[in-house]
């Protein structure tokens, strides 16, 4: 029990939100359950009368046999609104607009977006004072990753809007989805800022990140609005007025990526090394015998914004160097000779001075990335705190045959879609954590011994908002210690990093290693609150029983067959969409 009181997160949590953790969060909830039938009335009420108002106001020759629809642009307006955490900051934001006179929701949402975005473009452009002001290194790189992850939120809420406008007048259920996954990362993006802030513990990092929270009151709540406009009021209109879309499933990899992807993700030949396309856009060896030595050499050439895929073939050894893809860097393969043959290593870590966010020794943020055959290892070791092998906010990226190597926060899946198959994952603290849609299938797992008077924890989940579709999915994995490891420490399959979190463990083999609570509280003696979901479907091994599982109320010890097909590759990253038929094997449902 003292080891566990002396454990800390390292940073994942403000103290001042620990201690407030548990009465807020029962609070919101209750007021949250009160409410979800009444708002789930209002809302199916307003749009079936916006749609009898569009119906009668279209339609000259049967208006008079049908009833008049007195629906005014207040009341629109306020029933969207009650869909969302807060309604008042959406009520007052919205009907402030002139283009605000309207009964549409769907005029209202991108209304709603414009708030957002402008909101989130002013606070930005106030970031580089605070840098500029910061006498303290460790602080000033902080609020460094602040202006970042803050400008990658912008661009999130941009591409939404621009999806929204360019496309048919009733959004169709794939833009709806990417429409919410990218609204989502722009509030993981909110998140990220202060996490970043809020690992150091000095006097002025605790003001400054109190100063940052306040500025981004406006825009998190804003974003917050729009998201669950789209989630709760846009999806019903398209499927009352929209044909149920039938989506195509797959024998193998979903449909994310296309021929030339399919091809490159082939099974390996017979012998076991990598298929090896005729012409890859760039080759990476250490010895000379390629075009480039380094890595990152090579990714200097990648085109900006490319809609069309850039391969790049990295040859056996050991690099060591820490790649940064930007959020404008799109479409990039990089593959090796097996994922203990080629590896990318490095050592950044927070103990050193580096934010968490900044640690990891290969980064992504554009989107379309995949990796195969390949290793991402940190090196710093477990006395040097988080230390990030792996950092991915690509949106529909795809890891296959990959192993990450690390100890305390290995892989970092920070924001939207991701697919991992047939990977290896070692690590101890939180190795896999962030807050993207995420399926880790076929996977093999693996806990190891870390320092003196710690645990592990395999996942710690980051929703951090109800209307996110975010989670961490662990399916037809194994979990287990890594060869040649004595693992003593005691091991959970992960706890609750914030108010919503959501991790599901399915038809995976876990070991017996595996304390029989199965999981554990971020706040020691203090149960998440019920608004989590951690859930356990159909595990086998000697560490899957469930009669000594933890009691919280928002822990499911067995999901019904319904409730688990919500977190298929099919369903929770909508794979059979956007990975390809053939390209990378995939189980599309249970």
């Amino acid at each position: 029990m003292d080891t566990m009181k002396s454990f800390k997160g390292y940073g994942k949590v403000d103290e001042i939100e620990q201690q407030a953790f548990k009465k807020k969060t029962r609070k919101r909830i209750t007021i949250i359950i009160i409410s979800t039938v009444i708002l789930l009335a209002v809302i199916i009420a307003a749009v079936a009368g916006i749609l009898i108002h569009k119906r009668n106001t279209s339609s000259s020759s049967s208006s008079d046999s049908l009833p008049k629809t007195q629906l005014t642009p207040a009341t629109s307006l306020k029933a969207v609104c009650e869909a969302t955490q807060y309604p008042n900051s959406c009520f007052s934001a919205i009907s402030s607009l002139p283009d605000s006179n309207t009964t549409d929701p769907e005029q209202l949402f991108k209304l709603s977006l414009k708030v957002a975005i402008d909101e989130l473009s002013n606070l930005t452009r106030g970031f580089s004072d605070k840098i500029k002001a910061s006498g303290d290194t460790r602080l000033k790189k902080a609020i460094e990753v602040c202006g970042s992850v803050l400008n990658d939120s912008l661009d999130r809420l941009n591409d939404s809007m621009s999806t929204i406008v360019s496309g048919e007048k009733i959004l169709s259920p794939t833009k709806i989805r990417d429409v919410e996954t990218w609204i989502s990362a722009a509030i993981t993006d909110h998140d990220t800022c202060l996490d970043a802030v809020g690992e150091l513990n000095s006097t002025a990092a605790k003001n400054i990140r109190s100063e940052i929270e306040t500025a981004m009151r406006n825009s998190t709540e804003f974003a917050s609005n729009s998201l669950a406009i789209v989630t709760k009021v846009i999806r019903l209109l398209s499927n009352f007025e929209v044909s149920n879309h039938h989506r195509r499933l797959l024998g193998d990899f979903p449909e994310w990526l296309g021929a030339a992807e399919r091809r490159l993700l082939a099974a390996a030949e017979g012998n076991g090394t990598t298929v090896i396309p005729d012409t890859p856009d760039a080759v990476v060896a250490k010895d000379g015998s390629g075009q480039y030595k380094t890595i990152g050499e090579a990714l200097k050439i990648v085109p900006k914004k490319s809609l069309k895929r850039f391969v790049v073939y990295v040859k056996k050894g050991e690099y060591v160097e820490n790649i940064d893809l930007d959020k404008n860097t799109w479409n990039v393969m990089i593959y090796g000779d097996g994922m203990t043959e080629t590896v990318v290593s490095g050592s950044r870590n927070f103990m050193d001075g580096t934010p968490t966010f900044e640690t990891a020794t290969f980064a992504v943020k554009g989107k379309g990335f995949i990796a195969k055959d390949i290793q991402f290892k940190n090196t710093a070791g477990a006395s040097k705190h988080q230390a990030v092998a792996l950092r991915s906010g690509s949106d529909e990226s795809v890891f296959y045959r990959c192993s990450f190597v690390g100890f305390q926060d290995t892989l970092y899946a920070h924001s939207n879609r991701q697919f991992y198959r047939d990977c290896d994952i070692t690590g101890t603290i939180d190795f896999i954590f962030g807050n993207a849609a995420v399926v880790f299938q076929n996977c093999k797992i693996m806990p190891r011994q870390p320092m003196a008077n710690q645990f592990n924890t395999i996942t710690a989940q980051g929703k951090k908002d109800p209307n996110q579709n975010t989670g961490i999915v662990i399916q037809k994995s194994t979990i287990t210690t890594l060869p040649n490891d004595n693992l003593i420490a005691p091991t959970y399959l992960g706890r609750p990093w914030k108010d919503f979190s959501t991790t599901i463990i399915m038809k995976s083999q876990i070991g017996s290693f595996l304390k029989p609570v199965g999981w554990i509280s971020w706040v020691f003696n203090v149960d998440p609150p019920s608004s989590i979901l951690y859930a356990e479907y159909q595990n086998t091994g000697p560490g899957a029983a469930v009669d000594q599982r933890v009691k919280w109320a928002g822990y499911k010890s067995a999901l019904e067959d319904g409730e688990a097909l919500k977190f298929t590759v099919d369903s929770f990253i909508q794979g059979p969409e956007w990975l390809p038929n053939a390209a990378v094997q995939f189980d599309s449902t249970l």
